[in-house]
């Protein structure tokens, strides 16, 4: 096992490296500048292992690289899950290119997760010796869709995990006690659309139905279908209807944000929005939508590996803590699939999705670390 000394000796290359993902930019809605970022990790991993790319017309191709000089081949791979998209619209690095300081690196897309792409490049040996002795294969995927919900990339990662004896999912840790993830809240997203009809609001308002009265009805009783008291969230975030202030509205909608911690939580939702029924005489209502990240719940086999993580980090100095947060990840597919699945094994830093994005150079060196051991030992 690697101590965080010997990591060390790599980090001006390891700076490097993640210096130049970041200046690729990789939009998730732009196919060219993701396929441009794809070819430099495809050239990149080929020192590695096997690298497949996986053609995707919808967005950026999707990559994954298979390690089978291990120790024991024989055993069940671990699947590592990066994404390589980011949120930045392109021409953001212009304005905040990648900076280091003593202690800190700056950089749009550097903690969400270009540098955790580095980690793992690190700790698969690219830098060559001194390299990890990896004891089982070991798959990377790198994706291109996280940051939009994984529409192209979700049965590439299911089809990938049924096989993988455990996942190590490489996004940021919780911040700012830098914990390890073993629960996650799954999302949804709603659209009610209520039809009504239009009439004139002055002379003949009796002949229509307001698809905006309606619709205040069915705020109500979407936000009546939460229960914060265990963590389910329901939030009516954005509404629209009408045409004009003399005009009886015929239509009007809302779009509605769903957290949970449990699957059961989920199909609650789900039947709850379903069953949604009209208030007002002469309107319908129409649902579409679901819990389209399922919760990523913690379990005993979860556990167990987020103990091996802390056992190994104690071994190399580090305090490894347990976390859990409301967002989701790729993990949450994997954890819904019953296969142990360890989350937050990333970089540490602060700022995913906001200007200040950064990471911590300790941080980077630590979790690297951490990371070899974990591969080299589980």
């Amino acid at each position: 096992m690697l101590d965080r000394a010997t990591i060390a000796v790599h980090e001006a290359k390891l700076l490097d490296l993640i210096a130049r993902l970041v200046h690729l930019e990789s939009p998730s809605t732009d196919k060219a500048l993701l396929d441009a970022c794809a070819d430099e990790l495809a050239a990149l991993f080929t020192g590695i292992g096997q690298v497949e790319r996986i053609t995707n017309p919808s967005g950026g191709d999707h990559l994954r690289v298979t390690v089978t000089d291990v120790a024991e081949p024989a055993l069940p791979p671990a699947l590592v899950l990066c994404h390589y998209d980011t949120v930045w619209t392109a021409g953001t690095v212009a304005q905040r290119p990648f900076t280091v300081t003593a202690d800190r690196a700056f950089g749009p897309g550097a903690y969400d997760m270009k540098a955790s792409i580095g980690m793992v490049y690190a700790a698969l040996g690219g830098f060559g010796q001194p390299a990890p002795r990896l004891r089982r294969p070991v798959i990377v995927l790198l994706t291109s869709d996280e940051e939009i919900g994984s529409p192209t990339s979700r049965a590439l990662i299911e089809a990938t995990a049924a096989q993988a004896a455990h996942v190590l999912v490489i996004e940021p840790p919780t911040e700012p006690d830098g914990a390890l993830k073993t629960a996650r809240k799954g999302g949804g997203a709603f659209r009610v659309t209520i039809t009504g009809k239009a009439a004139h609001a002055g002379v003949e308002p009796e002949k229509g139905a307001s698809a905006i009265t309606e619709l205040a009805h069915q705020i109500l009783a979407v936000n009546a279908l939460a229960n914060p008291a265990i963590g389910t969230t329901v939030n009516v975030g954005v509404v629209g209807g009408g045409t004009r202030p003399n005009v009886v509205p015929a239509e009007a909608w809302m779009e509605v944000d769903v957290r949970v911690w449990t699957q059961a939580e989920a199909a609650r939702i789900e039947a709850g929005m379903a069953a949604l029924q009209p208030v007002t005489p002469g309107t319908q209502v129409a649902v579409s939508g679901n819990v389209r990240r399922p919760p990523m719940e913690r379990t005993p086999a979860s556990a167990a590996l987020f103990a091996r993580a802390q056992e190994l980090g104690a071994a190399l100095g580090l305090d490894i803590r347990e976390g859990s947060t409301g967002g989701g990840s790729d993990g949450n597919f994997t954890a819904a699939l019953g296969i142990p699945t360890l989350d937050g094994l990333g970089c540490p830093g602060a700022g995913a999705h906001a200007d200040h994005e950064q990471i911590s150079r300790q941080g980077l060196i630590d979790r690297t670390a951490l990371l070899c051991a974990l591969l080299s030992e589980v």
